[in-house]
This record gives C-alpha cells, structure tokens and sequence, in this order.
C-alpha cells in the first residue's frame, strides 16, 4: 500500500459481521530518508487497537491529539477508541524545542449491529438498582484514576482464559424507534463456571469488589501501567485483593454469571485511558 508521507501504513483486520477475516502484522515504521529522528511504533492503526513505540532522543513530551501520553525509557503505548476516525496526530517535543510529528490514519471498522425494533432502549430501573449504582460507578471511576508502576504494558498480552467468543467487542443493539444502546465495550468467552481466569499481563489490582455490582458482577481490575488497564466482569470467585501485584499467567479469579448475565462467562474489557479496546486486537487470536 503506497501511502503519503507521514502516514504509516497499517496492520488491518476486515470485519465480516463479527469475525476476522484478515490480519497481518505492522511493521516498525523506520525514520524516512533525512530525518535526524522519528517516532517508531508498532501495532494497529484501527479503532480498538493499540500501538506500541519508541520516541527520539532527547524528547521530553509527547502528545495524541494534543492529550499527554506518558513516557517511559522512552518508550509508550497509545490505544484507539471504538469510535476514533479519521487522522489522529502523535507528537513528540524535545529539550531544544523541536517538534516531530506522526499523522496516524485510523482505519474504520464494521460492527455487529442488531436491531431490535420492538423493544424500548431501556427497561425500567428497579429502586434498588437506583439506590446501588451511584456508588459502584463511583468506585470504578476512583479505580481507573489510580496509577501505579507496572511494566505489565510491555508485555505481549495472554488470553485469560480462552473458549467461544459469544459476543465481540463493539457490536450494538438498535431499539425501538432507532435508539441505539451502548456498544458492547470488551469481549465474552464462554466458559463453564469455575473455569480459572489468568492475569493477560503484570498488573496492580485497582478494584476487587467485596461484593457483586448489579450489572458487572464480581469485579475485578488491574492497572497494566501507562494508562492501560482491564476489568474482568461477572466472575464467580475473585482469587486477588486490591492493592495486590499480580504476574501474568497467575490465577486471579473464575469465570461465573453474576450481576446481569444470562449464563457463565467471562467479559474481559480493556482501555487506555479513556480510549476502549479490542482485546482480539491486544492479545491476538486463541491458539
């Protein structure tokens, strides 16, 4: 693919319904010929996917969008929302104040629409839903507000647990009179309650719900560092508390169906910052 300078071709997956059909992998983007420094990366240039970079020498901020993203060695991560379009732009500032720009172009998707014409957008909420959720919301919020020191955003993220994908991230509902409902926001693999649930990546455990919320169930979320974290919904047991350090690979939990669930899953979402991701995109596909 012949792109124009200063944009960086991409690794995309097409989307037939709800399953990938094609992928391929992206390529360093390499300095062009002149340059004294560039940004690199790797990864997805989608929505719902992530890159993974080096910035040059000597830079001391670096921006998407005219948003801080956080350096590390000189390295960094930045995600994609489910909605982004269009071009975003990396930049990199030195200590000299010289400036080196990326115009990323985010590849669009097609997603899983259902229509469901007959049905109203939201059933009535219950008293004690309405008494209980300000409270859960509030600690998911506090939760994603936490930073902690992590390298778990290196890593090349596992599967934490893996089966049939009943629901993929991104697909959505259309209701009565075409209101549109909120787009499903991680994945769900179907397995057996009690099957054990792994850490994708080293992490702090920023929420361990002491009891079940009333939509996500017995909660869990880990900080993987630089902005990125996981929640993993609806489980039957939580194996961690918050504040723990956790490895990947170790169990940290059991798939269930609490909360609002209508049968044994696990919903394992992730977001950088306040960007939504396919885990498909980070973890790669089941082996």
């Amino acid at each position: 693919m012949r792109m124009r300078r200063g944009i960086a071709a991409a690794s995309v997956i097409l989307l037939t319904g709800a399953a990938p059909v094609a992928q391929s992998a992206t390529a360093p983007r390499a300095a062009q010929r002149g340059d004294v420094a560039a940004i690199r990366y790797t990864g997805t240039l989608i929505q719902g996917g992530l890159i993974r970079g080096t910035v040059p020498l000597g830079t001391v901020t670096l921006t998407l969008d005219g948003a801080p993203v956080g350096i590390a060695g000189g390295r960094f991560i930045a995600g994609f929302d489910r909605d982004a379009g269009g071009i975003a732009v990396l930049a990199a500032t030195m200590a000299d104040g010289r400036r080196v720009t990326e115009m990323l172009a985010i590849a669009p998707r097609d997603w899983a629409i259902s229509r469901l014409s007959s049905l109203p957008k939201y059933p009535v909420p219950s008293a004690e839903f309405q008494r209980l959720r300000p409270e859960e919301i509030k600690q998911i919020v506090a939760a994603r507000a936490t930073s902690n020191v992590t390298d778990g955003w290196r890593q090349d993220f596992v599967w934490p647990v893996k089966g049939r994908i009943s629901t993929t991230f991104g697909s959505q509902r259309i209701y009565q009179n075409g209101e549109a409902g909120s787009y499903h926001s991680g994945i769900d693999i179907a397995r057996a309650t009690g099957t054990p649930v792994v850490a994708p990546a080293d992490g702090v455990v920023i929420l361990a719900a002491a009891s079940p919320f009333t939509l996500e169930g017995n909660l869990l979320m880990i900080d993987h560092g630089m902005g990125l974290n996981s929640a993993f919904l609806h489980l039957s047991r939580i194996d961690v508390k918050t504040g723990d350090r956790v490895r990947q690979g170790q169990l940290i939990g059991a798939v269930g169906k609490s909360g609002r669930a209508t049968g044994p899953h696990l919903h394992w979402s992730l977001r950088w910052h306040d960007a939504k991701l396919d885990p498909l995109l980070v973890a790669g596909a089941m082996n």
